[in-house]
């Protein structure tokens, strides 16, 4: 397989991956409760949030019965935006990935050879972007100042992630990593939160400080496959989680060692993918029909300050939100 063609599969596969849960809380710590769920309109549409910005506008993709890809916006209103479609996508593949309070959003599409590139959206406005020198470019995540980040292949088929700070670029790679990737740069640059593939081909969470110290691996105990995707202005981590049994679990994460699971009730999948300051989380889960339904939660209390124990109490949500019908397995 081409680099290229392994870099468009790697994003591809974790960005649809399904996996399952129900809600849980840490003792005395906190919650997160399911406020809506929505739909990109349309027939058979999968929706796939990925950010939230402070302002409640959400940004992410959906998947539509042909398997023709585009990003979109859900603004704080519950309206919904045109479909985000890169101009120069000509293979139904474009992804809405990251989005600031000026409603800046960031992504990634693929062009008639088969690259990834990134872009920007502003104003209506598309202007292309890829790292010098890369073969492949995704663009994950914007922060309010301007400052982003994503992954890119230099040519070697090996992904590096990158942030651009005030324009100057610094990739990085967790050590024997076959693939690393940054999702989100907080405004005070203190936390940049990925995932990387190890050489074994397992998926972990890390973290990187603003003077560039990488931490990992991030996993729960108990899992085997862990990627972080997004952060806030207060450190707090959202993301998602595998464990020993095949069951996936949203993933709230307070660095360095602090965890606690989400699941939507009765779904097969649940992945947290973006938060606000306010602690307004966007996901997704997947229903009886392998259809994926965004969701918007928050987080109500006070998250865990000490290391989460090793067994989590289940919590109901008090959501109005209807549970999908349990999959059977």
């Amino acid at each position: 397989m081409k680099p290229k063609q392994i870099f468009v599969s790697i994003l591809a596969v974790l960005f649809v991956f399904p996996l399952m849960g129900f809600a849980q809380q840490a003792p005395n710590t906190g919650s997160i409760e399911v406020i809506t769920t929505f739909d990109y309109p349309g027939t058979g549409n999968s929706t796939e949030p990925q950010k939230i910005n402070e302002r409640g506008d959400v940004v992410g993709a959906y998947i539509d019965s042909l398997g023709v890809t585009r990003g979109f916006v859900r603004f704080s209103d519950g309206s919904f935006s045109d479909p985000i479609v890169d101009p120069n996508d000509t293979v139904g593949f474009t992804e809405g990935r990251g989005i600031n309070n000026s409603r800046t959003v960031v992504g990634d599409y693929v062009s008639s050879d088969g690259t990834e590139h990134g872009f920007f959206l502003s104003g209506g406005a598309f202007t292309e972007y890829d790292v010098p020198g890369a073969t492949n470019t995704a663009v994950l995540g914007i922060n309010n100042p301007g400052d982003f980040n994503g992954t890119f292949d230099p040519g070697s088929g090996t992904l590096q992630a990158f942030v651009s700070r005030g324009g100057t670029i610094t990739s990085w790679s967790v050590p024997a990593a076959l693939a690393t990737l940054a999702y989100e740069i907080n405004d005070s640059k203190q936390l940049t939160v990925g995932y990387y593939v190890d050489a074994s081909g397992i998926i972990h969470g890390y973290y990187r400080d603003a003077d560039g110290t990488l931490h990992f691996p991030i996993d729960p105990s108990g899992s085997t496959t862990t990627i972080l995707f997004g952060d806030n202005n207060r450190n707090w981590v959202v993301g998602r989680y595998t464990d020993a049994s095949g069951v996936t679990h949203g993933l709230f994460f307070v660095p360095p060692d602090t965890f606690f699971t989400f699941d939507y009730p009765g779904s097969t999948f649940t992945s947290l993918n973006g938060i606000s300051s306010q602690g307004f989380i966007c996901g997704r889960y997947v229903d009886a029909s392998g259809i994926a339904h965004g969701f918007i939660a928050r987080v109500k209390g006070i998250p865990p300050t000490n290391k989460a124990g090793t067994e989590l109490k289940p919590f109901n949500s008090r959501s109005s939100v209807t549970p999908p019908k349990p999959v059977a397995r």
